[in-house]
């Protein structure tokens, strides 16, 4: 189920608000919890058995980090100090949390791909009969990325004392299964949402400025990144294209991705407001950056503050000396590219990202780089995030190498190249890819739109989100890229 469909627009967020509004304060987040399970097992329902044995193996291990048993009648918990020592049991328990999370992630994510690499080296030294058959394939669970990095974070937080441990499992599984951000994110870290888990408000400003973030993340959606998405995929999947229409593809996936994204976010932040949470920021105009460094500074917020404090920062961040500095970078930066997909293309483009961190880092506030005009460099990162979404969008690393050649004008292009041009630059698909352009640059930001809602804006939200639901309904074409991460 996707937030774009009428299935979740008319049927199932009615009955999940109505069911959860009549429900008393306390048994809100149960109600919660059993639509959640069932917007995630909508596809399969095993998906929702795996979630909820991750779920309550890190509730158990939380519960024995903060030293009590799932029994306990103690109900004043209080975090650990943030600096005291750690006993044994304790350890044992986030280490356990820790492997069994990263486990699941591994074995549904990348036995595919390692599968492929072992039959593949086989083949290279010519063992082809000790090749494991195509049987052995797995099916990759909506959202596992981002329900394990969330329920790792608990873990963690509560190892460290920045957080106090959740007593009730149902406030717990209500955390990791919340349907609002489950398949897509973005990633709630524990610590966001510990106080608002316990007391939160329900009023009618944050109903309505939810209101007005999933109207303008849907339209997003729908009005912006799904016709870029049809121009990208034709100019991607096609055997041959011309220079411009090369850039003209990697550019309309550029704004796929981000309004695809940006737009999910949107709904996500905004359904939790209708249910009184208050998710951060996940996009903050990343096509702005003046340098890759700034780029992840706003680009999905929520991934790189969790690889910053639960990766790059344990592994030692800065502070051990600039060689083990530029290592940790790219280390972190190859992860968050393997975390994306099990796929050569992601780690190369988690590589490529990790180097100009660190190529970046290396030249100092004295380079040529920094001294460009604001424009100039805008327009440079721009470019370079451009060949990296490369990477992202080909479906193999051969094809990723030719469509940067292509880009560069250093392929011939084959004469059914013009078929191309008929496809992508029909007027309709022009008009979408330049108000796109438009609104990446020059739109103000959702989360600065909605901050107050007078009438006209009003006015202006709900007829889009009316434009939006009128070209769903003939609109074929309706992925969201993040639901295979």
């Amino acid at each position: 189920m996707v937030f774009s469909s009428h299935l979740f627009l008319f049927y199932f967020l009615p009955c999940a608000l109505l069911a959860y509004y009549l429900m008393p304060q306390r048994g809100r987040h149960l109600v919660l919890t059993l639509f959640s399970y069932l917007f995630y097992g909508w596809a399969n329902p095993l998906f929702v058995v795996l979630m909820f044995v991750s779920t309550l193996i890190d509730y158990v291990c939380g519960l024995i980090i903060a030293g009590i048993g799932p029994f306990s009648s103690s109900t004043a918990i209080e975090a650990l100090p943030r600096h005291g020592k750690r006993s044994t049991a304790r350890k044992l328990a986030l280490t356990a949390s820790i492997i069994s999370n990263l486990s699941l992630l591994g074995f549904f994510k990348y036995f595919n791909f390692t599968l492929d690499n072992y039959n593949y080296m086989l083949a290279v030294f010519g063992f082809e009969n000790f090749q494991m058959d195509g049987f052995f394939r797995i099916v990759l669970p909506l959202g596992i990325s981002f329900y394990t990095f969330q329920s790792m974070s608990y873990s963690i937080d509560v190892f460290r004392g920045d957080a106090k441990v959740i007593r009730n499992f149902t406030d717990f599984a209500c955390y990791v299964a919340m349907f609002p951000q489950l398949v897509a994110g973005p990633i709630i870290r524990f610590q966001e949402v510990a106080d608002q888990l316990e007391k939160r408000r329900h009023n009618i400003e944050l109903f309505s400025r939810g209101i007005a973030f999933f109207c303008l993340g849907f339209a997003k959606k729908v009005l912006l990144a799904n016709p870029c998405g049809k121009i990208a995929d034709v100019c991607f999947n096609s055997s041959g294209t011309s220079t411009l229409e090369a850039w003209y593809g990697v550019c309309a996936y550029a704004f796929q991705i981000y309004f695809d994204f940006s737009g999910y976010s949107d709904m996500a932040i905004g359904l939790g407001l209708m249910l009184g949470f208050i998710f951060a920021k996940n996009f903050d105009s990343p096509y702005h950056s003046k340098s890759i460094t700034e780029f992840w500074r706003r680009w999905h917020l929520s991934l790189s503050f969790w690889l910053r404090d639960y990766l790059y920062i344990p592994l030692g961040g800065n502070r051990k000396g600039e060689l083990r500095t530029y290592a940790n970078l790219l280390a972190v930066m190859l992860l968050g590219g393997l975390w994306h997909g099990a796929s050569w293309n992601f780690l190369i483009w988690g590589g490529i990202h990790g180097s100009l961190l660190g190529f970046e880092r290396l030249q100092g506030k004295d380079s040529l780089y920094r001294k460009m005009p604001d424009f100039m460099k805008v327009v440079l990162t721009f470019v370079i995030v451009l060949f990296t979404w490369v990477f992202f969008r080909a479906e193999t690393l051969g094809a990723a190498v030719k469509y940067c050649q292509t880009m560069l004008g250093m392929v011939l292009v084959p004469p059914s190249a013009s078929l191309i041009g008929g496809l992508v630059f029909k007027p309709y698909y022009l008009v979408c890819f330049v108000i796109a352009g438009i609104a990446v640059w020059l739109f103000p930001q959702t989360w600065n739109f909605t901050r107050k809602i007078n009438l006209p804006k009003a006015i202006f939200i709900l007829l889009i989100f009316w434009i939006s639901i009128m070209a769903l309904s003939s609109q074929s074409y309706n992925p969201f890229i993040y639901f295979i991460f």
